[in-house]
């Protein structure tokens, strides 16, 4: 009986007895061991450096170098300096100074041994910037040196053992200029630089691939999360890579079988574009860019050379690299280009037409936007869309201004009308108080009008195309609620060079890493910008409610900005003044004199210099000194190239100069509103004595009535009330004068004292101004902690009336510096409102040092009116919130005011932009002393006006217009004969009636006009003149724009700013006049054809 059952067990792979110890691995451990596979330290000679180049060639036997050395920092042209004898040169010597420019000539020679290599390359480094020409004057490629972009591939034809001849174009500078250590620094003008290498070099193409394939798999090591597998995953793999390299001594089949293992993380398709091609969706869209500064470190000499060096190697890339797609602003340097490396713009246009090389931003250069005026903004957008619109066919429809220091409130307004409904920037992430809390969202201007802007959530326009700025597009992003996906803006900038190869082949590892194992944000090339920004709209389009931002985007940051370089800010706004009176009186002239031309060639000359020196590094005063040497050169062009237009103009128009008697004299009154101006004059047949007179009239005309006698009641009067107090009154105003202030301004209508009690208006104070780094850009907002006023010294009377009265004050700063102060108050007139003046002389040379001027006023309310382009900002007088307290100092144009119901004070100013309102404390801001990276910025000699201008009621037209008036007076001139004494009715043929809040802001012939057309776009025929029209105020305002009979005028349409005639933009006109209604702060443009 019996019998068995026997049960079967399952065998297992798992071995039954331990093998031994098998230890936790320690991860940090393991993690830092990475470093050891790719850095250049002592292990370099056993990890994947050592095998990185399968071959080195150098040594006059294969790089024959000889060198000609341009005299006095000249820049010769390739033809120029090949013309010239070189002589001998080599690895090791060195080369200066600073600024300075060296051709070397090349003989290269492939040696047998490289000659079937599969890769060779120049490598170049001499640790400054430098252009490869090819033999026969075709710039190749840039090279920026220490280390970076100091390789170029060398071309098939060279492996033959012949010599072949090439020339490098050496700049004295590094990327950053020629500072020492700290770039910000002035430069350092013998700066000398050492040619460390001249090689062939065969490089280990899978060798490189590898060193790339580990950098993003490590990074995944390094930043992703330590609780996910993927972090674990790629650690692993790094270790199993670095251990197969070792198992192999580092020979070529490990170096095969370690991008095999890499592989299953980062997939088998990253060598070539096709990575890009899965239908997987990608949220990150990554566009290659070269932020080239227009000048900053350098000067402009040196930006032309950066865009050609940089340009070049974007061509380049594109060649070998088809998903590359590179995208640039700034018509400037496009313009430049074209003039003078004519065989690479050419190569360029070739590119856009392509599609790969993408022109953005639509302006003339990245510029400032809080100091230029209205006008000055709409011509960046008109001679850039022009442009952009003439040579590549196309206009831009992206605003890109990715490092301008804030945003002006109506560029929404002025973007919508030339063309362009989006925008781009980052740099609110440089905020030193608060995180600015949009990534993606419709920003507003003033009128209402919006344009969709998106901030660059890794907050850079640089990113090196690293695994964390991929990463940080999606992580960083700060509106996933309405739209995931980000824009990606990689390259080298500033200083220029843009995208390298290995920032693509990082992004295609990315992409790679993404598909196969995941987690890393999808990355995607090929795209635009502007598909980028289709996409939006789309979503828009479809129900996307994105989140707003009305008003200014104001930087917390580079508030010094305002104020530095008063000199070129003096410039800025005497040259738009200048053109706004010129093309106003050349386009009535080219109507009345058939032998007189409009001069179009002239004025686009002076405005394209004038939107150059607006460029965001010029204006604001953040440039070394050379710059501030070149644009001071350009300016005095700009003003004699103005005096020249301005004579033409008026002599065609029957005026002549204003040396001759003084009862032929008239004043031409340029705004487009009647005013009045007492004028000290001197006449040419009492050229010893001088006369007042009154000028009253225009728009155009305004005729002189000499002031023999004043009427008492309405006199300027000027008494001492004691030692040292004195009074300067007329029929509006009693001021009380002491050492220098203004104790009391007591306004005798409205029977109320406008200074605070106890304290001093006109007020100079002075403060330590030591930011925490950028000294040019920034004041800090501790520096209120370190005010100091200035005692001035005895007061004198210089005209004691009955006409204007003067008091005369000097004020000691320093051993070296001082003020001398003239406080002036004119008689009443009848229509015109009446301030208080103040024009100073300023010797200043201080030392990291801020001069302001302050007018306390007893006058309450939490928030403070600021002109700003075609309109008002409002801004906080209060610190409630870090929000409102960043603005301790902020941009103003003209005038800033502080009202509360019934009344309020108006400061005006001339030429000056830097503004503070605390409580009821203005000030205004003066000068500064910065000694970085000009180290004599704003040293020497000023003159400054400025003005206190009290008013009954609210904030009004009297304060923008006499604003207007107070920065352009009238122009003296003279008629030849008492016939002619209302001038020609020409200048005063195009009012604006109505509402006074209408400003008619500019008069000027259509661009394209055929007696004025320069041929670059299709001309229209006829004649037409252009009129540029905004409310002032902020509140919805009708008017009539006349035109008198003299003009002709046929039909008045509604234009853009790029004076594209409106659809339904016909106006009606009627008895000579189209009536108008504009909206709160909008600004509308009309074309008058003749």
């Amino acid at each position: 009986m019996g019998g068995g059952f026997h049960r079967s067990m399952a065998e297992s792979s798992l071995p039954k007895l331990s093998a031994g110890p098998v230890g936790q691995q320690i991860h940090s451990i393991y993690r830092e061991r990475l470093g050891q596979f790719s850095s250049t330290g002592q292990y370099s000679s056993d990890n994947l450096q050592g095998v990185m180049y399968e071959g080195r060639a150098s040594g006059d036997d294969y790089v024959k170098l000889q060198v000609y050395s341009p005299p006095d920092l000249s820049r010769p042209t390739f033809e120029e300096a090949t013309s010239h004898e070189f002589r001998d040169t080599h690895v090791g010597e060195t080369f200066g100074p600073s600024w300075s420019t060296h051709w070397i000539k090349i003989l290269l020679k492939v040696p047998p041994e490289l000659q079937d290599k599969e890769h060779l390359e120049l490598h170049w480094d001499a640790d400054n910037e430098g252009l490869i020409w090819t033999e026969d004057g075709e710039p190749l490629q840039g090279l920026t040196g220490g280390g970076e972009r100091v390789e170029w591939v060398l071309p098939p034809s060279f492996r033959d053992g012949e010599f072949h001849l090439f020339y490098i174009e050496m700049a004295c500078n590094g990327m950053f200029g020629n500072a020492i250590g700290d770039s910000i620094q002035p430069p350092n003008p013998n700066r000398y630089f050492q040619l460390k290498m001249a090689d062939i070099v065969a490089v280990n193409l899978e060798a490189r691939a590898l060193f790339v394939d580990f950098w993003i798999i490590g990074d995944a090591a390094r930043e992703f999360p330590e609780n996910s597998w993927e972090e674990h995953e790629a650690l692993q793999l790094c270790n199993t890579i670095m251990d197969t390299f070792i198992a192999g001594s580092g020979g070529q089949e490990s170096i095969v079988k370690c991008r095999k293992i890499a592989q299953r993380y980062i997939g088998d398709r990253v060598d070539s574009s096709s990575v890009y091609e899965t239908d997987k969706e990608a949220i990150v869209y990554a566009i290659g860019h070269c932020h080239i500064d227009t000048c900053w470190l350098w000067p402009w000499a040196e930006t032309q050379r950066k865009i050609a060096r940089s340009w070049a190697n974007q061509c380049d890339l594109m060649d070998r690299y088809p998903e590359h797609r590179f995208t640039c602003s700034q018509a400037q340097q496009y313009k430049w280009l074209e003039k003078l490396y004519p065989k690479l713009f050419d190569r360029v246009k070739a590119k856009v037409k392509k599609g790969t090389f993408q022109p953005v931003g639509g302006s003339w250069v990245e510029h400032d936007t809080n100091m230029p005026s209205g006008e000055s903004l709409v011509r960046q957008f008109l001679y850039g869309q022009r442009f952009f619109e003439s040579h590549f066919g196309e206009r831009c429809r992206t605003f890109w201004l990715p490092d301008t220091f804030g945003y002006s409130s109506q560029l929404p307004q002025l973007c919508r009308l030339a063309g362009m409904s989006r925008f781009f920037t980052q740099k609110l992430s440089w905020n030193n108080i608060n995180n600015f809390p949009r990534s993606t969202f419709n920003w507003v201007a003033l009128d209402g009008s919006q344009v969709l802007c998106h901030m660059a959530p890794a907050n850079t326009y640089t990113a090196s195309a690293h695994f964390g700025d991929v990463n940080r597009t999606i992580s960083q992003h700060k509106s996933l609620d309405q739209d995931r996906t980000g824009l990606l803006v990689f390259g080298k900038g500033d200083g220029g060079g843009g995208p390298t190869f290995e920032h693509l082949e990082k992004l295609r590892r990315c992409r790679g890493l993404s598909d196969k194992t995941g987690l890393l944000p999808r990355v995607k090339m090929g795209d635009s910008v502007d598909d980028f920004y289709d996409r939006l709209e789309k979503k828009v389009a479809e129900g996307t409610d994105l989140v707003t931002w009305y008003g200014e985007l104001y930087l917390e940051l580079h508030r010094g900005t305002y104020t530095t370089q008063a000199n070129n800010k003096w410039n800025n706004r005497k040259s738009e003044i200048m053109m706004h009176n010129i093309e106003y009186l050349a386009t009535l002239a080219s109507l009345k004199d058939g032998s007189y031309k409009y001069p179009k060639k002239d004025l686009d000359e002076m405005w394209e210099g004038i939107l150059l020196c607006q460029f965001h590094d010029c204006l604001p005063g953040s440039a070394i000194e050379m710059c501030y040497r070149d644009s001071d050169e350009l300016y005095d062009n700009v003003f004699d190239t103005g005096e020249r237009l301005r004579e033409d103009a008026l002599s065609a128009l029957g005026l002549g100069s204003h040396h001759l008697p003084c009862q032929s004299l008239i004043a031409i009154n340029t705004l487009p509103w009647r005013r009045s101006e007492i004028r000290r004059i001197r006449c040419r047949e009492h050229s010893n004595q001088a006369y007042y007179v009154q000028f009253s009239g225009g728009p155009g005309v305004a005729d002189m009535e000499v002031l023999a006698t004043q009427p008492a009641e309405s006199a300027a009067c000027i008494k001492e009330l004691e030692d040292g107090v004195f009074q300067l009154s007329n029929a509006h105003y009693r001021v009380q004068v002491k050492n220098g202030a203004i104790v009391s301004l007591f306004d005798i209508a409205a029977k109320r004292e406008i200074v605070a009690k106890g304290q001093k208006a006109n007020q100079l104070v002075i403060f330590d101004d030591k930011p925490l780094y950028w000294q040019a850009w920034d004041v800090e907002v501790y520096h209120t902690r370190s005010r100091q006023e200035l005692t001035s010294g005895s007061s004198k009377i210089i005209d004691n009336g009955p006409h204007a009265v003067s008091l005369m004050t000097e004020t000691k700063i320093s051993e070296r510096s001082w003020v001398k102060t003239a406080i002036t108050l004119k008689a009443s007139l009848n229509d015109e409102p009446s301030y208080v003046e103040m024009a100073s002389e300023v010797e200043w040379h201080e030392d990291k040092s801020f001069l302001k001027v302050e007018f306390p006023v007893d006058i309450t309310n939490t928030e403070a009116s600021y002109e700003t382009q075609y309109g008002i900002i409002r801004r906080p007088t209060h610190y409630n919130t870090s929000w409102d307290m960043a603005k301790f100092e902020v941009c103003c144009h003209k005038w800033a005011d502080l009202s509360e119901a019934g009344y309020g004070v108006s400061i005006l100013n001339d030429s000056k932009y830097g503004f503070a309102t605390a409580g009821n404390l203005m000030r205004l801001s003066l000068l500064r002393a910065p000694k970085a990276p000009d180290a004599h910025a704003d040293m020497g000699r000023h003159h400054i006006r400025y003005a206190i201008l009290p008013h009954a009621g609210p904030l009004d037209s009297r304060t923008v217009r006499t604003a207007y008036a107070f920065n352009n007076p009238m122009e003296i001139r003279n008629v030849m004969n008492s016939s002619k004494k209302k001038g020609s009715p020409l200048l005063s043929s195009i009012t604006l009636t109505g509402n006074p809040a209408l400003i008619l802001d500019t008069i000027k012939r259509g661009e394209d006009d055929e007696d004025v057309s320069r041929g670059e776009l299709p001309v229209r025929k006829g004649r037409s003149i252009i009129v540029r029209i905004y409310e002032s105020l902020g509140g919805k305002a009708r008017g009539s724009l006349c035109l008198g009979e003299v003009l002709g005028v046929k039909s008045v349409c509604r234009t853009n700013l790029l004076e594209d005639d409106e659809e339904e933009g016909v106006m009606e006109l009627k008895d000579g006049c189209c009536e108008i209604e504009l909206r709160a702060f909008e600004v509308a443009t009309f074309r008058l054809q003749l």
